[in-house]
């Protein structure tokens, strides 16, 4: 029996940020665009909940932040740290060149909702649930759209164009047959929820001690929290037992105090395999990938979703026109890969730099101090605010095309992004290479 078929301009695999992102603002310049997504629903725990100014902005441009600002979230203004007994400030956001001078933190599911609800408007989009994208279909060389497994049965989906969002596990990039480079990680992360009450400290860079990182994200009345642990170790901790594990978390936040036991199951915990890759080349004839799809990131800074909706903002800038006149290039697609490129290459880069710092952490399995060049570093003016703009708004940030960009956030100039992200990248290469070589027992990273 013959499957369905379903044509479109183009189709986009994946109903994460990037493709949600993307099926929006394809659909608001009048493309055609069809989003698959294979789960029934947005609800999954334990995803990327922080929406960071960056992508607030983005919003703020398509005339979405007021009502989106509307949905359930708490806000950041600043995020900190401790080491041992230290604590410090990593970022404040308050001085940046945007509407909104905070994090938002929000599930991932009321985002996507959001986006989707938003994008319903728009007579060219459409959503379909629970398909899921099994096959690419090519001819002559050229992918012209995909096969997607239903609970009715298989459809092909025809489109001029296919983009891959389908996140870091993509079938796309797999089945069009990609160059992946691995960028070696030596960690993994636990995640777990814990409850929240009155005024516990948010900690989310990391409360570092006894050889481990504990971080704690705020959710209302309950914490998601993340362990930072040696890659591969996962199983070798659950053998020593939950108790033990249970104590781990005691030992490096005391004021959970009896919270810990609310973990009485490993299914409790979830395990997050870290990755930092990306293709060495993002398309193909009829194929794009972007987002996770095209480069998984660290969850260090918590900037994978951002950086995903940047990609989504800058391909639809790119190709939105030329997807309303069936006219997309192999050249274009390489302008998106060109655009690209450079914001995520440094963005990973400051990443292996960090995981480098975690293994200093995990060689000493006592009480951490804080060294002293990171009590130096922390105490320089503007230090924070160099950190936020970094995070907060990242490298080459992207802006909504034919949107009236406000004087309080003026497109910064290349120049200026250029200083400024070469010298907050060199700025953090230096503390971490410091903080790597304080390793005497006084500092107690040895």
């Amino acid at each position: 029996m013959a499957n369905q078929t379903a044509e479109t301009t183009c189709c986009i695999v994946g109903g994460g940020p990037a493709g949600m992102m993307l099926g929006y603002l394809l659909a608001r310049a009048g493309v055609a665009v069809t989003v698959l997504e294979k789960h029934k629903d947005f609800n999954r725990d334990f995803r990327g909940d922080t929406v960071h100014p960056s992508t607030l902005e983005v919003m703020y441009e398509l005339g979405l932040l007021d009502d989106f600002l509307k949905v359930p979230h708490q806000r950041l203004n600043s995020v900190g740290g401790v080491i041992g007994g230290f604590e410090f400030k990593a970022a404040d956001f308050s001085r940046l060149p945007t509407h909104c001078k905070f994090v938002a933190l929000m599930p991932q599911w009321d985002f996507l909702d959001f986006l989707s609800d938003a994008a319903r408007q728009f007579p060219g989009f459409t959503l379909r649930m629970e398909n899921e994208a099994v096959e690419l279909i090519a001819d002559t060389g050229r992918v012209r759209g995909v096969v997607a497994h239903t609970p009715e049965g298989e459809v092909d989906v025809i489109a001029d164009l296919v983009v891959g969002c389908d996140g870091r596990h993509s079938r796309t990039r797999q089945a069009g047959g990609f160059e992946v480079q691995e960028f070696g990680v030596p960690i993994d992360v636990l995640w777990f929820r814990l409850s929240r009450v009155g005024n516990d400290p948010e900690q989310l860079f990391g409360n570092i001690s006894y050889g481990k990182v504990l971080i704690l994200i705020p959710r209302g009345d309950y914490f998601q929290a993340g362990m930072v642990i040696r890659k591969g170790s996962f199983e070798q901790i659950q053998q020593s037992g939950l108790e033990a594990f249970r104590e781990d978390i005691r030992r490096i936040a005391p004021y959970l105090g009896e919270r810990v036991n609310e973990l009485h199951d490993w299914h409790q915990v979830k395990l997050l395999s870290v990755q930092i890759n990306r293709l060495r080349r993002w398309h193909r004839p009829g194929l794009l990938c972007i987002g996770d799809a095209a480069h998984a990131m660290s969850p260090a800074g918590g900037v994978g979703i951002n950086l995903a909706i940047q990609d989504a903002v800058a391909t639809a800038n790119i190709l939105g026109e030329a997807l309303r006149q069936g006219r997309v290039t192999d050249a274009l697609l390489a302008r998106v890969q060109q655009r690209r490129e450079f914001p995520t290459k440094a963005t990973q880069w400051v990443q292996v730099q960090a995981h480098k710092a975690f293994e200093a952490i995990f060689r000493n399995p006592g009480p951490a101090t804080a060294p002293w060049q990171v009590k130096v570093a922390f105490g320089i003016p503007g230090v924070q605010h160099l950190t936020a703009r970094l995070v907060g708004v990242g490298v080459l940030p992207e802006h909504v095309a034919a949107a009236k960009q406000p004087a309080v956030c003026p497109v910064p100039k290349l120049a200026r992004i250029a200083i400024a992200a070469g010298l907050g990248l060199a700025g953090i290469a230096i503390g971490l290479r410091l903080l790597r070589k304080a390793r005497k027992p006084s500092f107690g990273w040895s």
